[in-house]
């Protein structure tokens, strides 16, 4: 993701394509070279100039906090596979191996699988269950969240899987809490069949990752109007579909949505995605309701599911918070009948409170 001087471009292109992970055209699934460390000749590269002097970085900043979201998602499906489904690392491991010959095509469903499948050397057991449930992270998840934060961006799928590796880091207070905190009633707890709860789980992860692409996108976007970049999420999406941890196979779907309407907003606006929303929601919404009810956290999960509600409400109940910001502080707010301009105030300690406008 190289950004900069665009003469200095000119320079390393043919050396950064050459090196660059390859993608078939046909498919868009990466090609794999059969000798250990010779580059792949054949086929789309993954690389493009990105943009002027930190456009590169914060692009890849991006896609490090997208791939925050991804495996969060993908481990909160993990989370209740094993604790309301009781199946085993190697059962869940299969499943993802189903999973990823549709639309969940990924490296990281990929990747998981062999870490579900591995056995540790030293007991036997599965790897999973000797490994210590404390997530490190190297900041740039959490770089992403404040960015968004500072720029007025909602990408909570991404902060909540930030938090939920901050949560994680506090071991030894939640074994504490385990044994005194309590849970939902069992008796309260439905289960639905094993492939049911899969195939909604399934959904729900699909789903759920959508909202996570639309929320890095939509950052990107509101952060190259702050910069002045013009950055071709087209472009963007492709380069991402090999050589990055976030190689998934529906990339392809987010880069034709930017170009049938390089200036879209969000992706949850591009008629496919609309669709496939639409077709897989109602499974994303009773995964999570279970979960909820089995008392399995899925914060990641539950984020997407809130951002796509927001964002499709035409109105939310932000007109009380400007009425209460407007009581404590005087901070006014705006009329949905006058223009959005003009400024308003509410006198709350006059007797009978008068309205008066604000001249700024």
């Amino acid at each position: 993701m190289p950004s900069g001087d665009p003469y200095a471009w000119t320079r390393i292109e043919p050396i950064w394509k050459a090196i660059a992970a390859k993608v078939d055209p046909k498919t868009s699934l990466p090609i794999e070279s059969y000798e250990p460390g010779k580059p792949v000749t054949e086929g789309e590269p993954c690389t493009t100039y990105i943009g002027p002097v930190g456009a590169g970085h914060y692009v890849k900043m991006v896609h490090n906090g997208i791939e925050y979201a991804d495996m969060q998602l993908i481990c909160e499906a993990y989370h209740i596979m094993r604790n309301g489904l009781d199946m085993s690392p190697k059962e869940i491991a299969q499943t993802y191996r189903e999973w990823n010959k549709g639309e969940l095509n990924s490296y990281l469903i990929e990747i998981s699988a062999e870490v579900l499948d591995q056995v540790d050397p030293e007991t036997g057991a599965a790897l999973v269950d000797v490994i210590m449930d404390k997530a490190g992270q190297k900041g740039t998840g959490l770089w992403t969240a404040v960015s968004a934060l500072q720029v007025g961006s909602p990408a909570q799928t991404i902060t909540q899987a930030v938090f939920a590796r901050s949560l994680s880091a506090f071991k030894e207070e939640r074994v504490i809490a385990s044994q005194k905190l309590s849970g939902p009633d069992p008796s309260m707890t439905q289960i639905e069949s094993k492939e049911t709860v899969i195939k909604q789980l399934h959904d729900a992860l699909y789903c759920s990752k959508i909202c996570a692409y639309a929320q890095g996108f939509q950052l990107m976007n509101i952060a190259a109007k702050e910069h002045g970049w013009k950055l071709d999420f087209a472009e963007i999406a492709k380069i991402w579909r090999a050589g990055c941890i976030i190689r998934a196979v529906f990339l392809q779907s987010i880069t034709k949505a930017y170009e049938n309407d390089e200036h879209l907003e969000n992706l949850l606006l591009d008629p496919f995605f609309i669709e496939q929303i639409k077709k897989y929601q109602s499974n994303w919404r009773k995964a999570i309701a279970s979960a909820t009810i089995a008392g399995i956290p899925c914060p990641a999960m539950s984020s997407s599911l809130s951002y796509y509600d927001s964002y499709r409400c035409d109105v939310l109940p932000a007109n009380l918070l400007q009425g209460q910001r407007d009581f404590f502080g005087a901070h006014t707010f705006s009329r949905v009948d006058k223009p959005e301009s003009k400024k308003y105030h509410i006198e709350w300690n006059s007797p009978d409170r008068p309205q008066v406008i604000i001249k700024r």
